[in-house]
C-alpha cells in the first residue's frame, strides 16, 4: 500500500504531484508512472510492486500478479480458489505450477491496506487509515464547495430577539478562492447555498 499512500495527497487532498513527491520522499517520475498504473489498472495496478528477488522465483511475476489480482476481487474468493485458477493458467501457460503454499503466501503478503481498500471500500479505509475521500478538482470553477458556520456572535431578528446568524460560504476547490458568501438567520438549506450565489453575482 504504499504506492497508494504516496499518491493519496494528489489524488484525494488537493495536492499537486510535485508537492505530493515532495512530501513522500519518492522521485516525480516515480510518482507519475504509479499514477498512470492507478488510472489504468486501480488499486490492483498498485500491488505490483518491484521485487529484489525477480528472476530467482520459482514462477515468474506475471503469476504473481495474476495471483494478486485474483485475491483482491470482490466477492473476496479462497486461497484454496485463488490457488486453483493460477494452478490450471500456470499449467496452460508452461510455467511451474504453484503449491497451495506459495499462493498462500503470496495472498498473505499483500498489504493490510490495499485488501481493506478492495474488500471493505473507502469508507471501511477512511476509518482504519484515518484518510479523506473526495473528487479532486483538475481547474478553476469545475467544483464548487459549500460550507456553513454559525458565527460567535449575536443579532437582533426581525422581531427583535437574539440570535445567532449563519455564514455561507462557496469555495473553488481547486484554487480555494471564494466564489460566493450569505449571512441570514436561517438554517442552512439549498436556499441559503443559492443565496450565496445570488448576493455574491448582484454584489460584484
Amino acid at each position: 500500500m504504499t504506492r497508494y499512500r504516496a499518491l493519496a495527497p494528489h489524488l484525494h487532498d488537493g495536492v499537486t504531484l510535485k508537492a505530493a513527491a515532495a512530501g513522500s520522499q519518492v522521485p516525480y517520475r516515480t510518482l507519475q508512472r504509479w499514477l498512470a498504473a492507478y488510472r489504468h489498472g486501480g488499486l490492483e495496478a498498485l500491488a505490483r510492486t518491484p521485487r529484489s528477488d525477480k528472476g530467482r522465483r520459482a514462477f515468474p511475476d506475471e503469476l504473481v500478479e495474476f495471483i494478486e489480482g485474483l485475491a483482491l476481487k470482490e466477492p473476496r474468493p479462497t486461497t484454496a480458489a485463488v490457488h486453483r485458477q493460477a494452478a490450471s493458467v500456470a499449467a496452460a501457460k508452461g510455467w511451474p505450477v504453484p503449491s497451495y503454499a506459495a499462493v498462500h503466501k503470496i495472498v498473505t503478503a499483500l498489504e493490510p491496506g490495499l485488501t481493506v481498500m478492495a474488500h471493505q471500500g473507502a469508507k471501511r479505509y477512511r476509518e482504519t487509515y484515518d484518510l479523506v475521500y473526495r473528487r479532486e478538482a483538475q481547474a478553476p470553477n469545475e467544483i464548487w464547495q459549500a460550507d456553513h458556520t454559525q458565527l460567535d456572535l449575536w443579532v437582533l431578528d426581525s422581531s427583535g430577539k437574539p440570535a445567532r446568524p449563519w455564514l455561507t460560504d462557496i469555495e473553488d476547490d481547486h484554487s480555494r478562492a471564494v466564489a460566493g458568501y450569505a449571512v441570514n438567520l436561517e438554517a442552512p438549506s439549498a436556499l441559503s447555498t443559492a443565496l450565496a450565489f445570488t448576493d455574491f453575482g448582484s454584489s460584484g
